[in-house]
Formats: C-alpha cells, sequence, structure tokens
C-alpha cells in the first residue's frame, strides 16, 4: 500500500464515505488513479466500492449497506413480509434488510410498524402504515436510538413480531453485533418474548462479532439466502431454529 492509498483509506475510514470525485480533488490525482488505487484496497479487504463511492467494510450507514446485495435483501424482505399479517403490531430493528421490509410494509393501511431507526421512520413518512419511533439517545451514523432511555420505552410497548438484524453468528458464539448500544437495544427486544426473527443475508454466518445477542434460544426464526452453506443451516435447525430459504427471484 503507497502513501496515497493510505491517505484514501484513512479518509474513508474517518468519513464513513467518500466519493471518487472527492478522493481525486483531496489527493490531486485523476479519478481514473483514484478508481485503480480503490479497486486495489477492495481486493486486499481494506474497504468496499458501491456506486461511486469507497465505504469502510463496517459501514453503518443504512443505505450504503442497502445497495451491498440488494437484490437479495430485496427478496428477504419480501419473504419477511409475507410473514405480516393485517392488524398485526410489529417492531423492526435497524438495518438494510429489515429498511427494505419496512418498506415494503409501508404499502400497507392496517399495520403498525414500531422502530428504534430514524432512518426507518423518514423512509416510511409517505407511508399508510402506522409509524412509532422511540426515543432515546441518537446514534449519527447508524440513524438509529439507543441507551437507557429506549430500553425503557421498549419495555412499555407490545408487539408480535421483531424483526432483527444481525453481523455474525457462529453456532459456538451465537448471534453477535459489532455495536455495544444497539446489541443492548435488540436484547431489550428479546427480553420481551415475542416472535424474534433474524432477517439478514448468509454473508454473516461464520463471522463473530464482540457482543452477544439472545441467547440463540430466544430467537425462533431466520430468513436468509440460498448461499448459507448447509452446515450452518443445520446448526441453526439443530438448535430449533426455523430456517426460511429465499432464492433470488422467489423464495421457498
Amino acid at each position: 500500500m503507497n502513501s496515497r492509498q493510505q491517505l484514501i483509506l484513512q479518509t474513508v475510514i474517518d468519513k464513513g464515505q467518500m466519493s471518487v470525485t472527492d478522493l481525486a480533488r483531496m489527493t490531486g490525482v485523476s479519478e481514473v488513479t483514484i478508481r485503480q488505487d480503490l479497486n486495489t484496497l477492495e481486493k486486499q479487504s481494506y474497504l468496499r466500492r458501491t456506486h461511486g463511492f469507497a465505504v469502510p467494510l463496517d459501514s453503518d450507514d443504512v443505505e450504503t449497506r442497502m445497495m451491498n446485495n440488494y437484490t437479495v435483501k430485496r427478496d428477504l424482505a419480501d419473504f419477511a413480509a409475507s410473514l405480516v399479517s393485517s392488524g398485526e403490531t410489529i417492531f423492526i430493528e435497524n438495518g438494510s434488510s429489515n429498511a427494505l421490509l419496512a418498506r415494503k410494509l409501508g404499502e400497507q393501511r392496517d399495520i403498525t410498524i414500531i422502530t428504534v431507526s430514524s432512518y426507518i421512520a423518514h423512509l416510511l413518512k409517505e407511508a399508510l402504515c402506522e409509524v412509532i419511533l422511540l426515543g432515546g439517545i441518537y446514534q449519527k451514523k447508524s440513524e438509529s436510538m439507543v441507551g437507557p432511555l429506549t430500553r425503557q420505552y421498549i419495555q412499555q410497548v407490545h408487539f408480535s413480531k421483531a424483526f432483527i438484524g444481525i453481523d455474525g453468528w457462529q453456532p459456538e458464539t451465537g448471534f453477535t453485533g459489532r455495536d455495544m448500544m444497539r446489541t443492548d437495544v435488540v436484547n431489550a427486544v428479546l427480553e420481551k418474548g415475542s416472535e424474534a426473527i433474524v432477517l439478514t443475508d448468509s454473508s454473516k454466518f461464520g463471522v463473530v462479532h464482540p457482543y452477544t445477542l439472545g441467547p440463540d434460544e430466544r430467537f425462533q426464526r431466520v430468513i436468509t439466502d440460498s448461499a448459507l452453506k448447509p452446515e450452518a443451516h443445520l446448526q441453526l435447525q439443530q438448535k430449533g431454529l426455523i430456517v426460511d430459504i429465499v432464492n433470488t427471484g422467489g423464495f421457498r
């Protein structure tokens, strides 16, 4: 990695997202050179490219993450939406697949969506459904509410299903998250005893992060795509979880 690439990487990490144009202006080289640098950094697993931008591998930005594996996440969201009945009140946690689920469910007038995600609430500003945004400390990078106030609000509302995003899962550790505050919010939701449904693409399986979501026994269902490895599928089922495998362009 040369000095320019080091500068690019550090800037992307610090800012959370940088455009090719801005990086070219900052470094004084052409956009073609910047694209070559970004290709090199992406191949070395330092960052990720998306639609003219560079983002850290662990970006918290919902919209940026949504564009990664968009088609898969859309199909996951469509399947998850099919599990929600008329008249239900559900909780939707933060995350890109969950945001697509909220957008799909927003077309229905007779459901209520409770969320801690200001991004999801904004996404539903013209929606037919009822939206309840819980308060708390505003975590700017993830556009989500966290902290003890959020936990208290969760204790005061009721919902039949909770759709949860995860950052990792291994059989030894269970479901894990990379942010302590958001993990605490999820665990408060799990304490409610409602049907807890993991909604995530298969890239999260086989990965571990510092903070535990769960234990696994508090989850009832996993919705993921057909790239899930057979051994992970079996291990999830052995833990008593229903595993719904969604194929791109349809589901089974």
